[in-house]
């Protein structure tokens, strides 16, 4: 049996299926002309406690889901706002000497972004796509072939189906870049990220807290119940041994590493760990096949900008396919080096400034630590400079769709397709 497509995702996490819901949502083409392929589906969006892996979601993000109708069905209990950010370096104090904080308040928003359960939202921007239409396979994908008018693809129970367009939103080691034959540049930061929930003697304060080791930062990221996330980079013995400790001992690991700046932590939940590396693949398209999201680049999560990077993805790619009118003409080289030249243009600076940062933060080195603290501590003196930060933390900054700006509104009007505003 063989389907067709005008668009096939592989991939069902919130990329792949966001990108699945603003195809249709700006009209590029007909719902059931588009199926989202992944060997394993979302089976709920709620455990009985938060997923290990969350998410900082920034506003452009936030509008973003916004369009695809995504936003508004995250459970509230699920998300939590925060209002400041407090960043500092290791021989420093938290919003003291080396330090960098910024307020909402100071450039006039109710809040800087949101923190989201991961399982939540990959199920949720799932059922949207569903509820909008988009077919959803449930298998691997065994071979992709690129042929004049459609890419096809076989999948590992059997069946094949055909596309104009294929999109790769599956994850940062890509079967389909594999199959594409595109290859990656980058490095291993030979260290891990350790994510877990605690509880801690003060209060968060709805602040994302951040402080810059020589072996890596530390992340305490606010929960609604009162809880923190973390997100602690460490080498990776380093990180085993941590794993292995009991909670009270990696309870007072944590609160050394963090200069008790929330009072004694205590685990809520068990302990995980996610390799670091950076990886930016040698091109972002194909004729007929494109990459988006950790297929497309991983970065360092010090700024916790990977997903927003892959959404942003999405938010590209739909707009630039909007401007197309017919969808046998979508997987256009072209086209498709259109969005290729936009994201590049803003994902290639965010990546080497996330690794230099990390290079720059991450060392024991005397005068950088000198430089670094005089550095925080003269933007954070420096009105313009605070609200130039807290407009990159808020996403609304750089080459952004006009339906994230707001220059642009989506009409519920699905009939025909539209053209994209930028």
């Amino acid at each position: 049996m063989k389907l067709e497509f005008d668009v096939a995702i592989v991939g069902a996490g919130p990329v792949g299926t966001a990108l699945a819901g603003l195809l249709v949502a700006r009209r590029v083409c007909a719902p059931a002309r588009i199926a989202v392929i992944d060997p394993k589906m979302p089976r709920d969006g709620e455990g009985e406690d938060w997923d290990l892996r969350v998410y900082a979601l920034s506003r452009a993000s936030e509008r973003l889901l916004g369009a695809c109708e995504v936003w508004d069905r995250l459970p509230r209990q699920r998300m939590h706002r925060y209002e400041r950010v407090c960043v500092w370096d290791a021989a420093g104090f938290a919003e003291g000497s080396g330090s960098l904080t910024f307020d909402c308040a100071e450039i006039g928003e109710p809040d800087l972004g949101s923190i989201v359960d991961g399982r939540a939202l990959k199920w949720h921007c799932l059922q949207a796509a569903r509820q909008a239409g988009v077919v959803v396979v449930e298998a691997s994908v065994r071979a992709v072939s690129i042929g004049d008018a459609a890419a096809r693809i076989r999948l590992g129970d059997g069946r094949e189906l055909s596309a104009s367009l294929v999109a790769a939103a599956d994850g940062p080691d890509s079967p389909v870049r594999r199959l594409l034959g595109i290859g990656t540049t980058g490095h291993s930061y030979a260290a891990d990220a350790l994510v877990a929930h605690v509880r801690t003697e003060l209060p968060h304060r709805n602040t994302a807290w951040q402080r810059f080791l020589p072996t890596g930062p530390l992340a305490f990221l606010p929960l609604p119940d009162g809880r923190s996330s973390i997100v602690w980079s460490v080498v990776r013995s380093e990180a085993e041994r941590l794993r292995g400790l009991a909670p009270e001992a990696f309870a007072d690991a944590l609160e050394t590493a963090s200069a008790g700046v929330l009072g004694r932590p205590s685990l809520s939940s068990p302990v995980a760990s996610l390799p670091l590396r950076l990886r930016i693949a040698a091109t972002l398209v194909r004729e007929r096949a494109v990459l988006l999201g950790d297929a497309a680049h991983v970065v360092h999560p010090l700024a916790g900008q990977g997903l927003n990077l892959g959404l942003l993805d999405c938010g590209a790619l739909a707009a630039v396919l909007a401007d197309v009118g017919d969808p046998r003409a979508i997987g256009d080289w072209r086209v498709l080096r259109r969005y290729e030249r936009w994201r590049k243009s803003e994902v290639l600076p965010a990546a080497a400034g996330f690794d230099a940062l990390d290079r720059l933060f991450s060392n024991a080195d005397p005068l950088l630590g000198a430089l670094r603290r005089n550095a925080l501590g003269a933007v954070g003196r420096t009105p313009f400079a605070k609200r130039w930060f807290a407009a990159h933390a808020l996403g609304t900054s750089g080459d952004l769709p006009s339906f994230i700006t707001g220059r642009d509104r989506i009409t519920t009007d699905r009939s025909s397709p539209r053209r994209e505003n930028r």
